[in-house]
């Protein structure tokens, strides 16, 4: 079980490092073109846009994986250890509530807009709006493999070592 989580990690990894690496290169030339010639690229915005939406999307369940979203912890500090289980525990099933939610929703949403076309690109908005339900889906993915760590001790599956807060959770979720 162990490995499937790592090559799944991974490749979530690598789809976010290709998106920016599919980025930086049209960024690039669409700056460079405008500098040197006055022109730009009337694609490469559209381009860049689409692909900072499906990172942040898929890269969420990362940061969710290192305890890089923002949480307040003060209640959570203040609470006896049975508490604070529950208290974890309960957090655990909103997130996966409002991830299924948000799946429905971005769904609903992006069947809505399936027949719109972008400006430049003439993509088919379903392929844009679809990094949404993805995302959530992908994310819920990520808090299941970690909700015992966090449940039990509050702690994040890939947090950085050297910050003890960090790795225990108390100051970010």
């Amino acid at each position: 079980m162990r490995r499937l989580e790592q090559a799944f990690v991974a490749v979530n990894k690598w789809a976010v490092v290709a998106m920016l690496a599919g980025m930086t290169p049209v960024v690039g030339s669409n700056v460079a073109l405008r500098y040197l010639t006055s022109h730009s690229l009337p694609w490469a915005d559209e381009v860049a846009r689409y692909l900072m939406i499906w990172m942040t999307f898929i890269g969420a369940g990362l940061a969710l994986r290192r305890g890089g979203h923002v949480a307040i912890s003060n209640l959570q500090d203040v609470l006896p250890t049975r508490a604070q289980i529950a208290l974890r525990a309960g957090i655990v099933l909103a997130l996966l509530a409002f991830f299924v939610f948000m799946i429905v929703t971005g769904h609903d949403y992006m069947t809505r807009m399936q027949f719109q076309k972008s400006p430049a690109l003439r993509l088919p908005f379903i392929y844009v709006y679809a990094a949404m339900p993805i995302g959530f889906a992908l994310l819920g993915v990520h808090l299941v493999l970690i909700a015992r760590g966090f449940i039990l001790a509050g702690t994040y599956r890939d947090a950085p070592t050297g910050d003890g807060a960090a790795a225990t959770g108390a100051a970010s979720g």
